[in-house]
């Protein structure tokens, strides 16, 4: 995708699909004249900000589509350009065919992301802001979301902003010295300039820090063995930790509280949780057991079912759960199936959790993470040689250069320096109408 902000592009913005309301963006220097040949209201719209309420003349439509007309006049717009939403019924064929009015009277399709691209290239978000708003579309929990509103408020972007400044300063006083490497003019002492370089990299080292502690999971994925008393939870659940932590015993109800443990799989944290067998509670102890496992299994994000192999499923299988035939040397079984006999009876189940560990443990930073770890860590080498330059008084001249280089990493993280192919990256990644 290569930048035509020349274009008026169009692009349906809500939700695909039956609705209420749908959400049509347009953006471009045509917008109002586009939108004039299918909405007509009955006030003008006018001034930076207006709202029409109208209607839609839409091709092989013999009656008007009422509709509501939100425009928005550039440069005091999301893309920085004229804008518009028409707001109408969320009816699939009804959507395709104002679209199409709408290509037909000179819009264009917009390509994915290409409004928060025109955002980014109007200067109106930089490009950690601009990707936070796919981490904002994306987001599928409370820490992603505020992970990624942190970014688009500025989070990323203003601490950049400032160390870049700081080290504009320095470099200016660096190169002012070079200009008058004659006369007896002292812009920047070298301390002073040690100590500049040395928070610069301080600056870097806390930002990549930050960088580093949102790129796992909050916590472990919690998986609680549940089923009847005797379904080998405890058994099972002392094998996978490999300490004998949990009674294990023949007697029915041996297991009166919740047992926990944190387990490392294939590089990712499991909190495995043993619970009391489900039975009916025969005093208040056992009574508050069961509560107890009933919140362990409500607050799992997986549930496995332990049914000892020839046994019947006692009860219904619940949305995060997953069948689990325990003491599988016992008969043949199919499905999900684990012996405690041996490690290798294991195995199945250690690979099932692994794969569900790995899908759980989804970065929680905006996907701008691992492009800006890159370009901190070019900076901080860069930084580390311009302070070794300073330390030993060096050349003044490799100095500049070494910042000079720093300076180009930031600026390409936060932006400020940019190619087309990197752009197609990071904006294909996007939904159409975003």
């Amino acid at each position: 995708m290569h930048p035509q902000p020349e274009d008026t592009i169009v692009a349906l913005s809500s939700a695909a699909g039956p609705g209420v309301r749908a959400i049509v963006r347009i953006s471009g220097t045509k917008t109002a004249e586009i939108i004039a040949k299918v909405f007509t209201a009955e006030h003008p719209v006018s001034g930076v900000r207006s709202l029409a309420t109208g209607e839609l003349t839409l091709s092989g439509l013999e009656s008007y589509l009422p509709a509501d007309l939100y425009f928005f006049r550039g440069p005091h717009t999301y893309t920085g350009q004229d804008l518009a939403e028409i707001h109408t019924v969320s009816a699939p064929p009804l959507i395709e065919r104002l679209i199409a009015d709408l290509l037909i009277a000179g819009a264009r399709a917009a390509q994915p992301g290409e409004f928060t691209m025109r955002a980014f290239l109007s200067g109106k978000k930089d490009l950690p802001q601009a990707e936070a708003v796919l981490a904002v579309i994306e987001a599928t929990d409370e820490t992603d979301l505020q992970s990624a509103l942190a970014q688009l408020a500025g989070g990323v972007s203003q601490p950049l902003s400032k160390l870049r400044d700081d080290l504009l300063n320095l470099l200016a006083d660096v190169e002012a010295a070079l200009d008058f490497v004659d006369e007896d003019i002292e812009f920047v002492t070298n301390a002073d300039t040690i100590m500049r370089i040395g928070a610069g990299i301080a600056h870097l080292m806390n930002l990549k820090r930050q960088l580093d502690d949102r790129s796992v999971s909050r916590r472990p994925m919690r998986v609680a063995f549940v089923g009847e008393p005797n379904a080998g939870k405890s058994s099972l659940f002392n094998a996978l930790i490999g300490v004998d932590t949990a009674l294990v015993s023949s007697e029915a109800g041996t297991t009166r509280d919740y047992l926990s443990h944190v387990v490392t799989l294939d590089g990712h944290a499991i909190e495995l949780i043993d619970t009391a067998g489900w039975q009916t509670a025969a005093d208040s102890i056992e009574e508050q057991a069961q509560a107890l496992g009933r919140g362990q299994s409500d607050r799992a994000d997986l549930v496995l079912i332990c049914v000892p192999v020839g046994k019947s499923i006692p009860f219904t299988i619940p949305p995060r759960g997953v069948l689990l035939r325990t003491k599988a040397d016992l008969g043949p079984t199919s499905g999900l199936a684990v012996s405690t006999l041996s490690l290798n009876d294991l195995a199945p189940l250690l690979t099932f959790l692994g794969n569900r560990a790995a899908s759980f443990a989804r970065p929680a930073l905006a996907p701008s993470q691992s492009r800006c770890r890159h370009h901190i860590d070019a900076a901080i080498a860069d930084l580390r040689t311009a302070h070794n330059h300073a330390l030993f008084n060096d050349p003044p001249e490799l100095l500049a250069l070494v910042l000079r280089q720093s300076l180009d990493q930031i600026g390409a993280m936060a932006g400020s320096i940019y190619t087309n192919d990197l752009l197609d990256r990071i904006f294909s990644r996007f939904c159409i109408g975003k």
